[in-house]
């Protein structure tokens, strides 16, 4: 008699526990309007792109990445590039007010340091996240609403140069790492823009990184860390014609390219 009753006991349990899972099953489980995120698009060492933030874009470079203005580039261009087979990055300016574009009037004067060199820019106060976050992530929004697959923020190494503010390279890492969260709450990768300094501490952050004349300045090596972490380096010399940094960059693992400044549509890839 005892033998039965212990047998049953033992289906019990198990329905019991059975029942358990599946509630803790339905419970984990996503509901139709919290659907997993599809997974960040992640360039690997190696991959072609075309850099073009001037002119009407040429779709015509058959490479897989192009790189291109998120202001001037609708969402018409995106999906055309799509078509393509082609992943697309969104450039911003993450680190400098610009007097051209549609929200330069949203930048409060405090904010606007020394010009940096360029037509209509001013270095921003990084250290304003109060201020620079919400205007930083409007910008974010702007490429995730055209169907940009990444973003790469221009001018994340304030604090080596003369803003007009005392930036320190704490402050930039901050400021930084802000910028990457902004763009991978919205789905999208991002690139690590130059600040060779701080690429040890960084690489974790971004998906990928720009870098601007390393061949020049002979301090390439600095972006291994991306590099073995199986994450793409888009690089460009202005000056150095392709023979003179071509070897060494296709050693290191680097998409390297000659771009002329005005950065159009030509290239002279490696």
């Amino acid at each position: 008699m005892k033998r039965p009753q212990a047998a049953g006991r033992r289906r019990l349990g198990l329905l019991a526990v059975t029942m358990t899972l599946a509630v803790l099953a339905a419970c984990s489980a996503p509901s139709p309007d919290q659907s997993p995120r599809p997974r960040r698009w992640q360039p690997r060492p190696g991959t072609a792109w075309q850099w073009q933030l001037d002119g009407r874009v040429d779709a015509g470079v058959d490479v897989p990445v192009y790189d291109i203005d998120g202001f001037e580039s609708d969402a018409a261009t995106v999906r055309r590039l799509h078509r393509d087979g082609r992943k697309v990055i969104c450039y911003v300016n993450a680190g400098a007010w610009e007097s051209f574009r549609p929200d330069h009037g949203e930048f409060p004067a405090s904010v606007r340091g020394r010009a940096n060199g360029w037509e209509g820019e001013r270095w921003l106060d990084i250290r304003r996240l109060d201020i620079l976050r919400p205007l930083m992530a409007k910008r974010m929004d702007l490429c995730r609403e055209r169907g940009f697959d990444a973003v790469e923020p221009d001018l994340l190494d304030a604090y080596l140069n003369r803003t007009g503010f005392p930036l320190t390279a704490a402050h930039q890492l901050t400021y930084n790492r802000m910028i990457a969260e902004l763009a991978h709450d919205r789905g999208m990768s991002v690139g690590l823009k130059n600040d060779l300094p701080q690429v040890p501490q960084l690489v974790r952050d971004f998906d990928f990184a720009v870098n601007e004349e390393c061949a020049q300045y002979d301090d390439c090596a600095q972006l291994t860390p991306f590099v073995k972490a199986g994450k793409a380096v888009f690089h460009v010399e202005y000056a150095l014609p392709v023979d003179k940094f071509c070897e060494r960059t296709r050693r290191l693992g680097l998409s390297s390219m000659r771009k002329k400044l005005n950065l159009g549509v030509w290239r002279q890839p490696c």
